[in-house]
């Protein structure tokens, strides 16, 4: 029998996650089975999949009518349900992250996204959700803006674990490892212990690819060494990145200052990569999947691609091959007219939106329910 490559992964020192996550796929049985059969390590959420898992049926009618009784407003009830759901998820990893020693098992919830800009109120509502999942195998998702970055470094230095998100650039990846350390520093000059608190921060790839392929067609359309150049760089930048950014990580968390850390207990904060299902119907469908498999890595795949990993996955340690090819397709950007670091920027903002939305449409969807419940009664 072929073994499961997603089994196989693991073998590279990578940890597979789901990116999804309902109360069907708990109650199911779903979510356990795959921790069993597919060696899945964790779970990561946000306001695009809670929207589609709560308005995209019934499962959580009940739930909701109940809440509404009892006076909840819409926020609570978001919170009530998605704080639910995630104590579930992470009491089926509890095991796993038990017999790890704290290494897997996590489960992830997102601050509201529209506090993205909002150092203070991040801040508020990831003490708050922190303590309303008291669950150590949980991470609270932090954007990598600038105003969410002192919020990481106080967080940490506070003991909750933190899953920084939105990230897409190299120098605001080194700003989020600071970040991290920081709030280690902090913890370690007060005395506190380090070992227990975990922090990944998650790239998001295919959306550079998408925002930048499309600069790049219009410069092949006009052909010519400048066309050829273009050509050369398509599809290929995400992934250069993530090789680099890889670098950093273990130059960061290889080194010095982070070893006396380490020393104390203190873990790595790992690289995870995210937006790993392919937009462009052109390229493969593991694109960011088997060129990203390294030590100390994590990769959070959404279910059909994880189906599509199990089927024809070919796991192999990719991540460090072609380093100097990556170096040099960031070094040729500039000739193409592509400025990664206003790119990056882009897709902050794009990244904050795109979460925004999802929320605004599911804060709709309960009123609407509501409105429809309460004519019922």
């Amino acid at each position: 029998m072929k073994e499961n490559p997603l089994l196989k992964v693991q073998t590279f020192g990578q940890s597979i996650w789901m990116d999804y996550l309902s109360r069907q796929v708990i109650a199911s049985k779903e979510l356990a089975r795959l921790v069993k059969e597919d060696g899945l390590r964790g779970v990561t959420s946000n306001p695009a999949i809670f929207d589609k898992a709560i308005g995209g049926g019934n499962d959580y009618d009940d739930v909701i009518h109940t809440l509404f009784r009892k006076g909840k407003s819409i926020e609570d009830i978001y919170q009530a349900i998605t704080v639910d759901d995630i104590q579930r998820a992470a009491d089926v990893f509890r095991p796993l992250y038990d017999k790890s020693g704290g290494m897997h098992g996590f489960v992830s919830l997102e601050v509201n996204p529209h506090l993205a800009r909002d150092t203070e109120g991040t801040l508020a509502e990831a003490r708050r959700l922190w303590a309303a999942l008291d669950r150590p195998n949980v991470f609270i998702k932090v954007p990598a803006t600038r105003e969410g970055l002192p919020a990481i470094t106080q967080l940490i230095s506070e003991g909750v674990n933190v899953n920084v998100t939105l990230l897409f650039g190299l120098p605001r990846y080194r700003m989020v490892a600071e970040a991290y350390i920081a709030g280690m520093e902090a913890r370690a000059s007060g005395g506190k212990r380090l070992d227990g608190i975990a922090s990944v921060a998650s790239f998001f790839l295919s959306r550079i690819d998408v925002l930048v392929d499309i600069e790049l067609e219009k410069r092949m359309q006009k052909g010519g060494a400048a066309g050829e150049l273009a050509k050369s760089l398509q599809g290929r930048v995400a992934i250069a990145s993530a090789r680099q950014a890889y670098q950093i990580y273990k130059e960061i968390f290889h080194g010095e200052r982070f070893r006396s850390l380490v020393e104390k207990g203190a873990a790595m904060q790992r690289v995870l990569w995210a937006s790993t299902s392919t937009k462009n119907p052109a390229y493969a469908d593991l694109k960011y999947v088997e060129p990203l498999i390294g030590p100390e890595t994590i990769n959070t795949l959404p279910p059909e691609t994880i189906d599509a990993y199990r089927d024809h996955g070919n796991p192999a340690r990719q991540l460090e091959e072609g380093l100097d090819e990556a170096r040099n397709v960031m070094s040729r950007l500039p000739e193409s007219g592509i400025d990664i670091d206003a790119v990056t920027r882009q897709l902050e903002e794009e990244g904050i939106e795109k979460f925004n939305k999802p929320y605004d449409s599911l804060m709709k969807t309960l009123e609407e329910k509501r409105r429809q419940m309460a004519s019922e009664w």
